[in-house]
């Protein structure tokens, strides 16, 4: 029975958020700054590795990790036909986006244009969100992601001088990443919003595994160069994102709207860049500064939810 203390507490709080509700607000902030991390690590690991072997290597130990937490705590396991879609979305934002990216950067892409042309994805998902999810696409959403676009042209534009190799070969695969990625999270938010998030995204690994492992097999001499700077990469890559963001990642999709969580997307080139400019010295023009802050007023119009009207007292 509970004492007078514990009822006045009760009285004076009687919905005390949890402690992952409290960070709830922050956790947009958090993936976007974890998944940028995402290019900088292509650009430590591939001068070391060939990116179908190094993403092989990299989805069979997330895939063992969760795999444990997944027996240790007993989550529980979907049927057939939910864990099969999750394979698929797994082979869709991990095995094709991730391989398209580390592709791209392996022959020459800069990870920063890599980011910048996969951050165009959210008006794929939007579109491709209001086709097959039936969400509705309000006028301020439009104008959030013509914000975000025009924001990540502007940052795009003073790398474009004709230095580089931006062929078919780095261009189409990243290109071939923002829709892989969009079908992947239209696809996780309609047919695996029901599976636990802990065995789901293992089995997403699993699904990413088998494209990756077999691309690797049949083109790549799955040769390793164990630097500190490979060894780095794979780990942060591992535990950082491949399990933290992702899993950041999986929740914002199954507790909103898709393609407010994929306008999110248009923050992460510029915290590529920014990441950039502190560990490879790489500079920021103005018009990349002004590109970045518009990116970020489309986002914050595109994800902002409307207070509900206020009932007034009878």
């Amino acid at each position: 029975m509970l004492g007078h203390r514990s009822i006045h507490q009760l009285i004076a709080h009687p919905e005390r958020p949890s402690p992952v509700q409290r960070l709830l607000p922050f956790f947009p902030a958090i993936f976007v700054l974890l998944w940028s991390t995402g290019f900088i690590g292509a650009r430590y690991a591939m001068p070391h590795a060939e990116p179908f072997t190094f993403l092989s290597l990299r989805y069979a130990l997330a895939l063992a990790i969760l795999g444990a937490v997944v027996i240790t705590m007993r989550a529980p396991w979907p049927g057939r036909r939910p864990a099969a879609h999750a394979m698929i979305a797994g082979s869709l934002i991990h095995g094709v986006y991730l391989g398209g990216v580390f592709f791209a950067v392996r022959h020459g892409l800069n990870a920063g244009i890599a980011a910048l042309i996969v951050g165009l994805q959210p008006v794929l998902t939007t579109i491709l969100a209001a086709s097959f999810l039936g969400e509705r696409v309000q006028p301020r959403h439009l104008l959030g992601l013509a914000l975000g676009l025009v924001g990540v042209a502007l940052v795009i534009l003073p790398k474009l001088d004709g230095s580089g190799e931006y062929g078919l070969v780095t261009l189409g695969p990243v290109v071939l990443s923002a829709f892989a990625i969009s079908a992947g999270s239209v696809w996780q938010k309609r047919f695996v919003g029901g599976v636990d998030l802990r065995t789901g995204t293992a089995l997403q690994y699993l699904g990413a595994l088998v494209p990756t492992l077999i691309l690797a097999l049949a083109t790549e001499t799955m040769v390793l160069d164990w630097t500190g700077e490979l060894v780095f990469a794979l780990t942060w890559l591992v535990f950082v994102l491949s399990i933290g963001a992702v899993f950041l990642m999986l929740y914002l999709i199954r507790e909103g709207a898709v393609s407010s969580v994929a306008s999110l997307m248009y923050l992460v080139p510029g915290v590529t860049a920014v990441t950039a400019w502190l560990l490879f010295g790489e500079t920021l023009s103005p018009i990349q500064l002004v590109g970045l802050v518009i990116a970020g007023v489309g986002v914050a119009a595109a994800t902002r939810r409307r207070k509900p009207k206020a009932v007034p007292s009878l």
